[in-house]
């Protein structure tokens, strides 16, 4: 194996273009008679020769680019933005691959990835721990920044910056969000400003209020848990899908070690109480199954779990025992590699908004309590009414709300006969 030889070249000292002045700004001034005594020359670029870690990215060739961006945050204080939430991030052009020629449109040529593939690649440079530099290159060829990372891990054919990633891409929602896709903010008003561009890792809970995020920032690449979209500019972050990424295993780490093998049917069902009940509902809200929980997921089973798990296995079209809401080796193999079709939005229909639970305690006096009465009498549950439904809170409402809380299969404050918005919109559905 031939290690890599790099040749570093001093900025010159009066050069305005952005790679130079940031490399005086960033970069310690070498001795004067520059690197193995080779005179330093004007202009900042790293040539890297015979490097046999590019064959880790299937021989991709080695680049010299134009200077890059910066990232927005250190590592040390990632929360924190400058005064008005932008940071000085210096933005240069698209630039070929060392060896390729001339830059040129390469959206049509991109080579097709899986998500594994890109997380994994992803993974190289974090594990690699790359420098974070707008003027040097990796091994591999791609520029040591946050969207030469991105270049990497989804392996085009050129170092590209925040203003040409989207053409790579389509836009998608928070809720398609899925690993190996990105979250890019380019500052089109002043690209110098702010712009910046993190890989999406995985959800790293069922709230998804944050994300294993990859992203390649000072001092060197990272993966941590960032909060959705991104420390600032929160607004401003637009999710993106590669354009060519294929079917596969999505390369995701869920928290709770969800890359386990299934662990048996013998965890799951009534009377089970264990860390897998736990994960399965973890997943299960991450695929679009919330709204089953009235309470997050937990160690006992009960049926929101159940329901959860009949409701993804519905989706990828299975009917009869294959969809009896308890989850086999397939289930579990969807789930943890997060393939397969997620769990559809409950269509409501003709459901009445759910008004709060305030309008449904002692001494509440309102239509909606005659609502709630009538429905439950529909539903088979009038036996604990003397009289017809009325508008004035009563025992009669709470203890026919707890027998169909019941019904459900809930139990302890899950069944204390007030109902919460799953209860209604059960009713009413």
């Amino acid at each position: 194996m031939i290690a890599p030889v790099f040749e570093e070249i001093e900025p010159a000292s009066d050069c305005d273009c952005p790679g130079c002045v940031l490399g005086r700004r960033a970069a310690p001034r070498p001795s004067p008679g520059g690197f193995h005594g080779r005179p330093v020359t004007r202009g900042a670029a790293v040539v890297a020769v015979a490097s046999a870690a590019s064959a880790a990215f299937g021989g991709v060739p080695q680049a010299v680019a134009l200077a890059g961006e910066h990232a927005p945050a250190s590592p040390a204080h990632p929360a924190r933005p400058s005064a008005d939430g932008t940071a000085s991030t210096p933005q240069g052009g698209t630039a070929p691959l060392f060896g390729s020629g001339t830059s040129q449109p390469l959206t049509s040529r991109s080579p097709a990835m899986t998500r594994t593939q890109i997380i994994n690649r992803a993974k190289l440079w974090v594990d690699a721990q790359v420098p974070y530099s707008t003027g040097k290159y990796w091994s591999d060829g791609y520029r040591q920044d946050c969207s030469g990372y991105v270049s990497m891990a989804w392996g085009l054919l050129s170092n590209e910056w925040t203003g040409s990633l989207a053409q790579f891409g389509v836009k998608i929602t928070k809720e398609e969000l899925q690993p190996g896709d990105i979250l890019l903010f380019h500052n089109a008003a002043d690209p110098q400003n702010g712009s910046h561009v993190v890989i999406f890792g995985g959800w790293t809970d069922y709230t998804r209020t944050a994300y294993t995020g990859y992203e390649q920032t000072p001092p060197h690449t990272r993966r941590q848990s960032t909060p959705y979209p991104y420390w600032n500019n929160t607004t401003k972050y637009v999710p993106y899908r590669y354009k060519n990424v294929t079917s596969g295993a999505s390369g995701s780490e869920p928290t709770g070690g969800a890359l386990t093998p299934f662990p048996g049917a013998s965890r799951f069902g009534p009377g089970a109480n264990n860390a897998y009940v736990t994960q399965l509902g973890t997943m299960l809200v991450a695929r679009g199954g919330a709204s089953f929980y009235t309470t997050g997921p937990g160690p006992v089973w009960g049926e929101a779990d159940r329901r959860a798990t009949e409701a993804f296995q519905k989706a990828q079209g299975w009917t009869g025992a294959a969809a009896d809401g308890l989850p086999g080796p397939r289930t579990w193999e969807l789930l943890v590699t997060g393939t397969g079709k997620d769990i559809p939005p409950v269509k409501t229909g003709s459901v009445p908004a759910y008004p709060g639970r305030d309008y449904f305690r002692p001494g509440a006096n309102n239509v909606y309590v005659t609502r709630l009465g009538q429905q439950l009498v529909k539903k088979g549950f009038g036996s604990y009414y003397a009289t017809g439904p009325g508008p004035r809170w009563s025992e009669s409402d709470r203890r026919a709300v707890e027998a169909f809380q019941k019904a459900q299969g809930w139990r302890g404050s899950a069944a204390d006969g007030y109902p919460g918005p799953d209860t209604w919109r059960r009713l009413f559905t």
